[in-house]
């Protein structure tokens, strides 16, 4: 088995490439930029007022005709498949892309000349662990009108295999496999973008194919050339002469594998799965992989990670005696009875909390809340998150007893389960960002009876009691 890299990546000095967008023909300057831990891949689009962001991100497909693309708040991003891909094969987790146009460049059709650069900045080793989404089961997303359908099973490591029929005599049924993604550069990067005679005939006719050349598009001729068509090619590609070769497709390109054009849907499906933002371990086998299909798993899959981290307890021995007891959390925490929500600390770190409250009968709350349906108030389930967090951050300074913890903001909060009599709670809580200027911002779950039943982020600063 392959090792698998367990830290996230970043660049280490940022890039600069110049191209040409297929489909838009504008030029375009794309420049890749290192970027923090957990950030994951975004376009930066400094051609529009306000350099917007958008995330990649597969709720963000709205389209995938001639690539994939996306858009976010009217920011559109087109044919971000190669780069994406690029990133996923060089284990790269966190980059920001800039962009002076709408379209990413196509460069030679294939994802060579983005690895190269990547490979140029140099690649840097992050702090924080990558996450992963390891497959237990099958998962499948079928195309019931094409017939296209997309698995993904349990496999000790990442690996796809395309399995694709054009029905044609030019091109026939293909296959490719990647084994391991250390084998992307070597084996699937340089594989380009193809299209056959009769969709780049529509493409002309309609002004939807701008920035195309020989050098960057396999053109599999499918049917016999006539004489308009043959002009259209002549003026759209620049030339004075074109003709078929042998194997089937136009001449000034030579194929780099017979399976090219199977060796580069594999690329797109790895490109365009990137869009659940998490990597993946599990085997992908793709059945006449596009980019609808591909895009329409990817969100299925984003689902279901999506659930699986909702519903995630995490487990601690609660037998085991705690970091901090009852005593030493009054020491450092100004609350106290009836509002010390907090029992136990049971881990610490400089970005990491964890906190216990055993709910109980005996709580003042209970007496109106409500009668003969005893249920904790959601907010108080916010304000023991929050204290939580404030041992956290009152554990930065050296005199602890001599602050107090302020609320500054509560966002994105979800109830999901009702907190009883009799459960225990509880509360982890791990920085968003670091602490600064006594500020402390936090995303807080709470767990009772192995199930999640608040979620919020939090933000509060530490000031001096007067």
């Amino acid at each position: 088995m392959e090792e698998i890299n367990k830290k996230q990546r970043t660049i280490k000095e940022e890039i600069t490439l110049t191209g040409v967008g297929l489909h838009t023909g504008e030029h375009v300057t794309l420049k890749f930029l290192p970027a923090p831990e957990n950030h994951g891949y975004a376009f930066k689009r400094v051609d529009l007022e306000g350099t917007p962001v958008i995330e990649a991100n597969s709720n963000y497909v709205i389209n995938t005709q001639r690539g994939t693309n996306l858009e976010n708040k009217g920011v559109k991003i087109q044919t971000s498949e190669h780069v994406l891909a690029a990133l996923v094969g060089l284990e790269i987790d966190n980059i920001l892309i800039e962009l002076d146009a709408p379209e990413l460049p196509i460069m030679d059709g294939s994802a060579k000349f983005f690895v190269d650069a990547l490979e140029q900045a140099g690649i840097l080793e992050q702090n924080k662990d990558r996450e992963e989404f390891i497959v237990k089961e099958v998962i499948s997303y079928k195309d019931e009108a094409t017939g296209s359908e997309i698995t993904i099973i349990p496999s000790d490591q990442y690996q796809v295999t395309t399995m694709v029929d054009f029905g044609t005599k030019v091109l026939g049924t293909q296959n490719a496999t990647l084994e391991k993604i250390s084998d992307f550069k070597k084996e699937i990067a340089n594989a380009r973008t193809f299209s056959f005679l009769h969709e780049l005939e529509m493409l002309l006719e309609n002004g939807l194919i701008q920035g195309g050349d020989l050098n960057n598009a396999i053109i599999y001729v499918d049917k016999e050339i006539s004489e308009t068509t043959m002009k259209k090619l002549l003026k759209a590609f620049k030339k004075e002469k074109l003709s078929v070769k042998p194997n089937g497709i136009l001449d000034n390109l030579t194929l780099h594998q017979p399976n090219e054009a199977a060796r580069h849907k594999l690329l797109d499906v790895i490109g365009d799965v990137a869009l659940i933002g998490t990597r993946i371990r599990g085997k992908i086998i793709a059945n006449k992989p596009g980019h609808f299909v591909n895009t329409q798993f990817a969100k299925k899959l984003a689902q279901i990670i999506k659930s699986e981290k909702r519903n995630k307890v995490p487990k601690y021995d609660l037998n085991k005696p705690p970091l901090m007891d009852i005593h030493q959390i009054m020491e450092m925490l100004p609350h106290r009875p009836p509002f010390l929500l907090i029992d136990r600390i049971l881990e610490l770190s400089e970005d990491h909390v964890v906190g216990m409250k055993n709910v109980t009968m005996n709580e003042p709350f209970f007496v109106g809340h409500f009668p003969g349906a005893p249920v904790m108030p959601g907010v108080l389930q916010i304000e023991a998150m929050a204290q939580t967090g404030g041992i956290l951050v009152l554990s930065t300074v050296p005199d602890p007893e001599n602050y107090l913890t302020i609320f500054m903001k509560i966002d994105k909060v979800k109830f999901r389960q009702n907190v009883l009599p009799g459960d225990t709670l509880i509360f982890d809580c791990s920085l968003i960002t670091p602490i600064r200027r006594g500020i402390c911002h936090m995303q807080a779950y709470a767990y009772a009876n192995g199930k999640l039943v608040c979620e919020a982020e939090l933000m509060a600063q530490i000031i001096k009691r007067k």
